[in-house]
């Protein structure tokens, strides 16, 4: 086991060192990567498992919605638009992503395009 392991519930969301996390979650992306072009599809799947269960991941996707998205004070089909720090640990405990539950809709929104009459659509993901 690695030295450089994050514990998961030792950080208020304020003081998380987010670039361990970030680094933690490219290596796994890197040996993913590394597994697809050998053309190992069993071990492919075990890392993309292990990536999905993945605390850190977790921990970057839900500071990624939450915080760093342009439209993180949107309101999805959820009703639930960006929430405060002391909120979002919560989020990340209960986030499973084991294939089981099915995802929530993405709230769909059309804008007009600019200079033009069309229309495109938006998709505003739910928390």
């Amino acid at each position: 086991m690695s030295q450089n392991v994050v514990k998961k519930r030792a950080y208020d969301w304020k003081t998380v060192p987010w670039h361990k996390l970030e680094r933690t979650v490219f290596k796994l992306q890197k040996r993913i990567y590394r597994a697809t072009v050998d053309g190992d599809k069993r071990k492919v799947r075990k890392l993309q498992g292990l990536l999905r269960r993945s605390w850190s991941a977790k921990m970057i996707a839900v500071r990624q919605v939450t915080q760093q998205n342009k439209g993180k004070k949107t309101a999805g089909v959820d009703g639930v638009t960006a929430l405060k720090p002391s909120e979002r640990q919560p989020l990340v405990k209960q986030l499973r992503l084991d294939g089981k539950d099915k995802a929530k809709p993405t709230r769909r929104v059309w804008i007009p395009k600019p200079g033009r009459t069309e229309k495109m659509p938006l998709g505003i993901p739910t928390i």
